[in-house]
């Protein structure tokens, strides 16, 4: 009799042991994508001769959560788009495309809204440090290739309005 105890205790503690070790479903979190949100217009000027190269709708980071996070987990941005961080205070400023999965262009700004310089098609995901060169308090991000496109030159200027 003492066999049959011992040997149903055994197999209770072998089945329970195996219960504890059974890997629970993993669990998908699901988000929803990050859309565009707009929230102001932006006109970019030739520097020499005031000509309008192109008009965008802009999404604003201003908060620190904002410019660190910027365009990252978006898959898309139409080429009427576009990204203005502002920043309290003219310096330099450097950017990376962590976990930012569409290419772009960075265009440096200077405190008065004058291109300064160019970082032209960033890497997506790409974590290499991407300089402003001199000092800016304003960096617009647009699709890769539109720096070009608009043949946009240092000295080139923007104006935006707020919503």
């Amino acid at each position: 009799m003492t066999k049959i105890k011992s040997g149903a205790y055994l197999l209770l503690a072998v089945l329970f042991i195996l219960g504890a070790c059974k890997e629970e479903p993993k669990k998908v979190i699901s988000t929803a994508p990050i859309t565009f949100t707009k929230e102001g217009e932006l006109m970019v000027y030739r520097g020499q001769t005031d000509t309008v190269l192109t008009k965008l709708n802009i999404e604003i980071a201003e908060t620190d959560y904002e410019t660190q996070t910027g365009l990252m987990y978006r898959n898309a941005m139409a080429e009427n788009q576009g990204m203005l961080f502002i920043f309290p205070d003219v310096e330099m400023h450097s950017f990376y495309m962590k976990n930012t999965e569409i290419a772009l262009d960075l265009i440096f700004l200077d405190e008065n809204l004058h291109i300064a310089s160019f970082q032209e098609n960033a890497k997506p995901l790409d974590e290499t440090g991407l300089s402003s060169k001199v000092p800016v308090q304003y960096v617009l991000e647009i699709n890769a290739g539109l720096a070009e496109k608009w043949s946009l030159e240092v000295g080139d200027r923007v104006e935006f309005t707020r919503n």
